[in-house]
């Protein structure tokens, strides 16, 4: 009897709900309600359960996920009792007046995050009383109201993500170029990976290498660079770190195909900012008048490049994949690695042109601030 009561009482608060429409003004007819769909983090589990009323009533944060690529031609309604804070994958966006609805078009969304799911969490007071969050659709002045004869239960498939197949793939790929660089050229492969010789101050002037910068071998090891560069750059970017504000120009979509194709995109852009980066060493040494160890400076940058980001390729792989999907990432401590290696390179680099004794130590941190420290300097300062 208590059951069909409740029944009765909730197809009746829908049916109201369908019939006089919820958002400001009411403008928006219910597409699904989130009164039901609320999570809270639990520290025993340390996973997000289910919300409890008797177990939950005092947590301040409550979360829910939205499927935005199936909603996009509809909005997110959202109101709180009292003043509270928005989070869109852990990321605060909006404060939430009390007593207003916020509006969000889900098609802006989805094309800002280029996610299918997205994870929102509400900040304010405890419970779910003064919270309420709908999908809503638009009330058109032509359109008649519908109500509705019947609910259906729908059961929709878990929804899989393409980032696990892309980065199998990926990783397969470059594991592949590596295995062709160690079999095919060989000699230049062992002494790129050699940190030994990377850490000696002493010069080995080989011609095939040093003296050939551009040269068809070192090409080679330069794209192998910029595919693993590309590689990093978009597990950053699955886990929400959005860099140099790129997401929306560069991530064309979630599917398999569109993570391939922005990939290979990623990694041309990277391989001409690497030879780019070659034409300004030699442009600027040439104003210092240190032709003899431009070479050997973008030489020694390469290899160091080489067995950080290969040794980071691989650290974070096996991190993402032994971490929930849901799992927050820090851009703070993602700096922290990169900052120090790049400060240590250019020690490095200050001790290796130095022993060559063509330069007043002066003119050489001179030269070094201009081509390694500004540009670190002006790329960690717009990277987030």
């Amino acid at each position: 009897m208590r059951f069909c009561l409740f029944v009765s009482t909730l197809l009746l608060w829908t049916l109201g709900c369908r019939a006089q429409g919820v958002g400001p003004n009411q403008q928006f007819f219910p597409v699904h309600d989130f009164r039901n769909d609320w999570l809270v983090y639990d520290q025993t589990y340390k996973s997000y359960v289910p919300f409890i009323d008797e177990q939950h009533a005092q947590v301040n944060s409550l979360s829910f996920f939205l499927d935005a690529e199936s909603n996009r031609r509809y909005y997110l309604l959202i109101s709180t009792r009292q003043t509270g804070y928005l989070f869109i994958d852990a990321a605060l966006k909006r404060r939430l007046n009390a007593s207003e609805w916020l509006v969000l078009n889900l098609d802006s969304l989805y094309r800002a995050y280029r996610k299918p799911e997205l994870f929102l969490t509400i900040h304010g007071s405890p419970g779910v009383e003064d919270k309420q969050v709908f999908i809503g659709h638009l009330k058109s002045a032509a359109q008649k109201e519908v109500a509705a004869a019947e609910t259906r239960l729908s059961i929709l498939p878990r929804r899989s993500s393409a980032y696990p197949n892309f980065f199998t793939l990926s990783l397969l790929f470059i594991a592949a170029l590596n295995a062709y660089l160690f079999n095919f050229h060989h000699r230049a492969f062992i002494r790129f990976f050699d940190l030994t010789d990377l850490l000696s101050i002493t010069d080995r002037d080989e011609l095939f290498l040093v003296n050939r910068p551009l040269g068809l071998i070192n090409l080679l090891f330069l794209l192998n660079l910029s595919f693993i560069t590309a590689y990093l750059y978009m597990i950053v970017q699955s886990k929400n770190i959005d860099l140099f504000l790129s997401r929306a120009l560069l991530l064309r979509g979630p599917g398999l195909f569109d993570l391939i194709l922005t990939f290979f995109e990623l990694s041309g852009l990277a391989f001409l900012l690497f030879v780019a980066k070659y034409v300004f060493i030699a442009v600027i040494g040439g104003l210092y008048r240190l032709e003899q160890v431009i070479n050997l400076h973008f030489f020694k940058a390469i290899q160091s490049s080489l067995i950080f980001f290969t040794a980071g390729a691989i650290l974070v792989a096996i991190i993402s994949a032994n971490t929930p999907a849901n799992a927050t990432w820090s851009s703070t401590w993602l700096m922290v690695p990169f900052v120090s290696f790049y400060v240590l390179r250019l020690a490095l680099l200050y001790v290796v042109i130095a022993n060559k004794g063509v330069v007043k130590n002066l003119y050489l941190f001179s030269y070094l601030c201009i081509v390694e420290l500004i540009p670190l300097t002006i790329g960690v300062r717009f990277a987030l």
